[in-house]
């Protein structure tokens, strides 16, 4: 399940804020950047309704894997666990939330990537 439009982020702006101003933790397998949201980059994508939303951004390099289906698989199993756990009553504070997976072999163990995603999440205090 891919996540909603509106908890997307998109263009360069948005990623050259988040690494500029965000708050890093790290873990072995994946790097977590938050930071609180700018409604006025995302004005020049004319994006006005979901301004106020938490957003999030998972992307995976090629360091990972050559192959974009592996890519896009692991991608798509993180987004479907933080769907699950993300509750919209803890959505008071509009954060967005840019996750980078370092490269190596780790990929094939689903329940690692699973497990720290979930660590990561928990240490920044996104999801209680």
């Amino acid at each position: 399940m891919a996540l909603p439009k509106k908890m997307r982020l998109k263009g360069h702006r948005t990623f050259r804020y988040i690494h500029k101003n965000s708050r890093r933790y790290c873990g072995t397998l994946m790097d977590l950047k938050v930071a609180k949201s700018n409604p006025k980059i995302l004005q020049s994508h004319k994006i006005n309704v979901y301004e106020t939303n938490f957003k999030l951004a998972i992307t995976v390099s090629k360091k990972v894997s050559k192959k974009s289906v592996v890519r896009n698989k692991i991608r798509r199993t993180l987004q479907e666990n933080f769907l699950k756990n993300f509750k919209k009553e803890h959505n008071h504070v509009p954060y967005w939330v840019l996750v980078n997976l370092k490269g190596g072999n780790s990929y094939n163990d689903e329940k690692a990537l699973l497990r720290e995603f979930q660590f990561l999440i928990l240490k920044s205090g996104l999801l209680k």
